[in-house]
């Protein structure tokens, strides 16, 4: 139930109405993210703004009683304050020039925060089945009817320079919109919006498998030895990125943005099916791949969208009439798979890039000699390709695996489309028309240091929010040191754009993962890195330590991450009392031959819990830890061991596949720290 001001007489008519008969020059531009759905800063003077002829003067009139005005600037800008009333709506504004007159409904005053990093913070909350799955997803679908919930999520793109906008749309929660809504995100938003009673929008800006220096601004990075000669070439191939970005517009596009039903476009989309799965087309002026691998890893490169690939075969006279079995180990992203031109299975809906794919095929097309098999991949973001186990590429005759046509080697292939903000752009492979695209002398990808800063954070900067959620770090793993001070930047970076010194920004610590060795210490350096994070003000951090799967990378508890998010948001920013972090590691006392653990947030006392495995490990001088014996003594932990008679150090759940031990009394875990001042990669 909705309890915030409601205005009943205005209808929530959905779309933006425009009147005028000006020129196209004259007219009046808003960016996307100022459109019908969204939701304002509450008490703020919030950023209005967007394009118009230079010298013609903008009003803008708001139902709640405010007025405003600006002159565009001679380089067709123009922005102005607004001020919003206290939560509540649904308003009107309207906003026009001379000529032009643009009318957003269904607008709410609430709290605005952006939320934003890799595949845990992306993952909607219908999950990505049958492998990454969200708890609660069922039932928190049904009973998705949130009124005051909003979310715009932003269109995945890169660029090599700041862009002025995004593509996407504000979506009012619903059954039908929720299941694309980031999970995380929705159960950050759900939370303050039931605890608060106001209108909560999410701006959410994230993509997975992607780095942090991704999302931080060129200019800052330029001043970082580990980036400053990445950015100097990125500046330098401008001019290449606008003639590319010139050519793409010349062919034509599909937009394949979920629909407000939430039904996936790129399900069943034909892409020249019927022309390259033709087994009798001449495919010898095709290039060739070797498979397995990551399209990335290929003269292609960072590359998302559609390639078709083919491999031909003989069929032995002995399988003639026979089933067969044809299995492809995984495909990243998505598959359309034929046989002879006979479309013979499918995993084309999103999620399914761990999938091993296994295809049977009908005895009645199984013929002696020649075959052509053909598969249509897709790819929307991060690595993608035929890239399984090439153990599990092969073709048998079904129920006798050991006859067998091994698949891997070379397959012939051909790229018809490229993905890029919810667009495919087409090709028509027969011409070949993407050969001809003009090179770049970098190759550009999701993980390109400032390529989405660029393109997913700058558009976003003159919106009026209240803070920053984040949850990212998968990628950084294996340079912990170096992510300090990325994480420093980035969080000072985003203030700085946002005109916001003092901006809340709250983010989640790495949840237990094996990242190939479930007893090394890469990720658990990266959650250090992370910790200390937390010495910027007007940060938290949420440990997950207790949520992860340590054989999946998208654990499922994303309800915990984003309540526990929303602890940090309510205790600071909207004075709630109630516990906001697990117990945090303050500060180490050596006494005799024990270490005396400090922790604040540790009001309501300490738990150890006994059936988990000890976490504890000490050292001496020598760097060697131990197993540690631990014993709780008011707000501290006492550690020590036989084999230390000198303890200098103190480490907590410091592996790959930790697990979470120590809780306070309000049930939230500590997060895995080390107390020595310098930790590895």
């Amino acid at each position: 139930m909705t309890h915030f001001r409601m205005i009943p007489a205005l209808a929530l008519t959905i779309g933006i109405m425009t009147t005028g008969c000006g020129s196209e020059k004259s007219a009046l531009q808003l960016p996307k993210l100022i459109t019908d759905n969204m939701v304002l800063q509450q008490k703020s003077e919030a950023s209005i703004w967007g394009k118009a002829a230079p010298g013609s003067k903008i009003n803008l009139t708001a139902s709640w009683g405010e007025t405003a005005s600006a002159t565009t600037l001679p380089d067709s800008t123009w922005l102005l304050k607004l001020k919003t009333p206290e939560a509540g709506g649904p308003f009107t504004i309207n906003i026009q020039n001379s000529d032009s007159l643009h009318t957003i409904q269904n607008v709410m005053s609430g709290e605005v925060w952006l939320a934003s990093g890799q595949s845990n913070m992306e993952m909607p909350l219908a999950g990505w089945p049958p492998n990454d799955t969200i708890q609660y997803s069922a039932s928190e679908i049904e009973a998705a009817n949130y009124t005051g919930i909003r979310m715009f999520t932003v269109a995945k793109n890169i660029s090599v320079t700041p862009l002025d906008d995004v593509s996407g749309q504000w979506a009012v929660c619903t059954p039908q919109s929720a299941p694309t809504f980031s999970a995380s995100a929705f159960f950050f938003a759900k939370k303050l919006h039931q605890t608060l009673n106001i209108p909560v929008g999410i701006i959410h800006s994230s993509w997975g498998g992607t780095p942090a220096e991704a999302w931080v601004e060129g200019k800052v990075l330029a001043a970082s030895p580990d980036f400053s000669a990445t950015i100097a070439k990125l500046d330098s191939i401008a001019p290449q990125s606008k003639a590319f970005e010139a050519w793409l517009k010349g062919f034509k596009t599909i937009d394949v943005a979920t629909r407000p039903d939430g039904s996936d476009p790129i399900v069943g989309l034909d892409l020249f099916d019927s022309v390259c799965s033709n087994p009798a087309l001449e495919d010898a002026d095709w290039n060739t791949m070797t498979i397995p691998t990551t399209i990335e890893n290929t003269e292609v490169g960072e590359f998302d969208g559609t390639i078709w690939f083919r491999r031909s075969i003989d069929i032995p006279a002995q399988w003639n009439g026979k089933a067969l079995t044809l299995t492809l180990g995984a495909i990243d992203d998505r598959d359309v798979t034929y046989f002879n031109g006979i479309r013979v299975g499918a995993n084309d809906a999103a999620g399914l890039w761990q999938m091993n794919r296994e295809y049977t095929i009908p005895a009645e097309i199984t013929k002696t000699g020649k075959a052509v098999i053909a598969v249509k991949m897709t790819d929307t973001q991060g690595g993608g390709g035929l890239s399984g186990k090439p153990e599990l590429m092969a073709i048998s005759l079904q129920n006798a695996p050991k006859q067998t046509i091994a698949l891997t080697g070379e397959w012939k292939y051909r790229v018809v489309a490229l993905y890029k903000q919810n667009q495919m752009t087409i090709f028509d492979p027969v011409k070949n028309e993407f050969a001809n695209r003009p090179q770049l002398s970098i190759q550009l990808g999701s993980g390109t240091p400032s390529a989405l800063y660029n393109a997913m954070i700058a558009p976003l900067t003159p919106y009026t929010i209240k803070g920053a959620i984040w949850y990212q770090g998968e990628t950084n793993v294996g340079r912990a040191n170096q992510y300090v001070k990325l994480m420093s930047d980035l969080i000072s970076n985003w203030r700085t754009r946002f005109n916001q010194p003092d901006m809340p920004f709250y983010f989640t610590q790495l949840a237990p993962w094996n990242y190939s060795d479930v007893n090394g210490t890469s990720s658990a350096n990266l959650r250090e890195a992370q910790r200390r994070t937390m010495t910027i003000p007007n940060t938290g951090m949420i440990s997950t330590l207790d949520i992860g799967n340590v054989n999946n990378i998208h654990p499922c508890h994303k309800k915990e991450v984003g309540e526990r998010l929303a602890a940090w948001a309510l205790t600071n920013q909207y004075g709630q009392q109630m516990a906001s972090s697990g117990p945090l590691f303050s500060n180490i006392e050596i006494k005799d031959n024990s270490a005396i653990l400090h922790f604040t947030h540790a009001n309501d006392g300490l738990l150890l819990k006994n059936e988990i495995p000890n976490q504890f490990e000490i050292a001496g001088n020598n760097g060697v830890f131990y197993p540690a014996i631990t014993t709780i003594e008011g707000e501290t932990i006492v550690c020590r061991s036989p084999k230390v008679t000198a303890p200098v150090s103190v480490r907590y759940a410091f592996r790959n596949g930790a697990q979470a031990s120590l809780f306070n009394n309000a049930g939230l875990p500590a997060p895995s720290f080390t107390t020595e001042s310098e930790f590895g990669n």
